[in-house]
């Protein structure tokens, strides 16, 4: 598999204009010259891409579509698509994204689980500020600051998209949120070496941890972290009170805790009483 580290060596593979900044590059597509067919390659480092009028071939049911697509440096990605898009893209090093974190939303490591499908106003919206953005972009007298502040806006911008799609088609994601309850309820249903992950479970249904997590904090108003805390909680409960044979010790060791004195100030943390003053005060019910 091909790795491009950096902006140049992919945009030759790919047919796109050479960039003029190793951080930072932007630019439109120009499909009738660039590359439509490939096996999966890696960049080192994220890509965001908006496409319009894309139609990708390796689909069931090919159709043409506006929207935006991330890739991250984990991401292996092919393409057959037809040559008649149009489009932009803004590529970023990780270098850019490590030092500027603060500026940036988890959808960078959506990656290939999620697209963002575009409304005609998001489409007239998203070009205009592209259009300025590059425009500062090829501008001699540029100030990488600025720039930023502009990508930041567009990032910004897609955040809102995200939340209009989430809620437009809640079918799709009720079936992720039931999912990914139903994991938390299997979990126990099997010996446990340490407590459940958001990763854990971004992994079971296919997906990335940024995209499950904002896909369970929209719909639940918690983050998917909450939510693991709450049902290990839940079930801390159930084995103090139902299992009164099993100790604090055994109990933590059930759930997956490494070390006993974590689970009682976790459950401390979370009850307000330790797992000895739970069991207390169930007692004297």
């Amino acid at each position: 598999m091909k790795i491009f580290k950096e902006f140049k060596e992919f945009n030759e593979y790919v047919g796109l204009k050479m960039p003029v900044d190793n951080d930072i590059d932007i630019g439109y597509y120009d499909a009738a010259n660039m590359r439509t067919k490939s096996e999966a390659v890696t960049a080192d480092f994220y890509r965001i891409s908006i496409k319009f009028n894309y139609v990708d071939k390796s689909q069931a049911l090919p159709k043409p579509i506006d929207a935006i697509f991330f890739s991250s440096p984990t991401m292996s990605n092919g393409w057959n698509v037809e040559p008649n898009y149009t489009g932009m893209y803004l590529q970023l090093s990780k270098k850019i994204i490590e030092e500027n974190r603060f500026l940036f939303k988890t959808y960078l490591d959506y990656g290939q689980h999620e697209a963002l499908f575009l409304t005609k106003n998001e489409v007239d919206e998203i070009t205009t500020l592209f259009g300025l953005m590059h425009k500062y972009y090829i501008s001699e007298s540029r100030n990488f600051n600025v720039l930023l502040s502009y990508v930041n806006v567009l990032i910004s911008v897609v955040e809102t998209f995200y939340s209009r799609q989430f809620s437009t088609n809640p079918k799709q994601y009720n079936r992720i949120v039931t999912d990914f309850q139903q994991s938390l309820k299997d979990y126990y249903n099997q010996p446990v070496k340490q407590l459940p992950n958001v990763q854990y479970f971004a992994d079971q249904l296919g997906l990335t941890p940024n995209y499950l997590g904002d896909i369970i904090k929209h719909f639940t108003n918690k983050s998917a972290l909450e939510n693991i805390h709450e049902f290990v909680i839940k079930k801390a409960k159930e084995l103090l009170e139902k299992n009164t044979s099993m100790n604090n010790t055994e109990v933590a060791y059930h759930l997956g805790f490494e070390y006993p004195n974590y689970f009682s100030k976790f459950f401390r943390k979370q009850v307000n009483l330790t797992p000895k003053e739970y069991r207390e005060k169930i007692k004297n019910l």
